[in-house]
């Protein structure tokens, strides 16, 4: 089961496909915080913008976009 609901998803992206663009970019932004996290380099990488208990980066990418936290446009 996915979490969070995709009807959550879709109050903050224009499609379904919009949500998996956006949250997979966001889980590898997260994915490259964490690897540098000891190397002191955080201004490419922001953290993670929400609480989680979850360790995956993909679901926690998909709890900040369900929250409004992850803004996207169109080029």
């Amino acid at each position: 089961m996915i979490s969070p609901r995709v009807d959550r998803l879709l109050e903050h992206v224009d499609s379904p496909y919009a949500s998996v663009i956006v949250a997979a970019k966001r889980a590898r932004q997260i994915n490259s915080y964490y690897h540098n996290l000891g190397e002191g380099t955080f201004e490419e990488f922001p953290p993670p913008m929400v609480d989680t208990a979850s360790k995956n980066y993909l679901t926690i990418a998909l709890e900040e976009v369900a929250t409004g936290k992850v803004a996207y446009r169109y080029r």
